[in-house]
């Protein structure tokens, strides 16, 4: 699979640090929540930035400030930005939105054979509030979690499966299996979307004690309290202030153990997109 050269993957970056000076701006002004996530977060801490053969940012937002700051980008940035997300385009398999770039081109291989016309983009993740009852969040989780991977298993022509061997042939025979059922059920993607939003938005309109991303593999690993992510914590991110949670080094040893050890060079990789164009930038 085709790798990025240095050149190309550094101006990549800086586009994307326009991008996130944009957002993070916008954000301070209107007094919204926001904080940096998974490399992004990793990156801050190790490198001050990007970690070095990373493409891409990506930031979270509570569900109240996400649907705020869209508002914003609709009436304020819409001649430079464009978002997408599976309520702008059905088509969009993913739970992440995007804020993109417009006159730009950035589509993954996964994504080619989808109608969708993608940009270079930030990642942006709602995070919702979730029960303070277990099973209440259990039954939450697990909703929110099957319905959105059921729409990536039906929607998403050639999923990347990150597997060899027998797990990777078993994985391929279960999406395979999935779509089959899906179609013997004729569950449409408009119907699983809504369901994925039904267990979303449970506790939308209820002060809870967490907030969650429930779309990862382990839907259980991106829970916060939400006292340990705000207030949050500035840190420098190539000449940019981010705002990260205050437990930012608790959270990434959960999902990634000594994080701040480089990994070994043959699993510093990246994986050049579909389609990439700068336009005019």
């Amino acid at each position: 699979m085709r790798t990025y050269d240095t050149e190309t993957l550094k101006h990549l970056q800086q586009v994307e640090l326009m991008i996130l000076k944009d957002f993070v701006d916008t954000c301070e002004a209107n007094n919204i929540r926001y904080f940096g996530f998974g490399g992004t977060a990793i990156g801050a801490l190790r490198h001050k930035g990007f970690i070095p053969w990373d493409d891409d940012i990506d930031v979270c937002l509570p569900a109240e400030d996400f649907n705020k700051l869209l508002d914003i980008y609709d009436k304020e940035w819409s001649e430079k930005y464009s978002i997408m997300n599976t309520e702008r385009d059905i088509n969009y398999p993913f739970p992440t939105t995007r804020i993109m770039l417009k006159g730009t081109q950035f589509c993954e291989e996964a994504l080619a054979p989808l109608p969708l016309d993608l940009g270079i983009f930030l990642d942006v993740y709602c995070f919702d509030n979730v029960s303070d009852d277990e099973k209440e969040y259990k039954k939450q989780a697990f909703d929110a979690w099957f319905w959105s991977h059921m729409r990536i298993l039906v929607d998403v022509p050639r999923p990347v499966i990150l597997a060899d061997g027998i797990k990777g042939k078993l994985l391929k025979a279960a999406v395979t299996m999935g779509r089959g059922v899906c179609k013997l059920l004729h569950l449409s993607t408009q119907k699983m979307y809504e369901r994925e939003q039904e267990a979303r938005n449970r506790f939308a309109h209820v002060k809870t004690k967490r907030i969650a991303y429930l779309h990862d593999t382990d839907r259980f690993v991106n829970t916060y309290p939400v006292d340990e992510v705000f207030p949050v914590d500035k840190l420098d991110f190539d000449g940019i202030q981010v705002s990260f949670p205050n437990q930012n080094d608790k959270f990434l040893r959960m999902l990634y153990g000594d994080y701040m050890q480089m990994p070994p060079v043959e699993k510093r990789k990246n994986h050049y997109p579909a389609r990439l164009d700068f336009g005019p930038y």
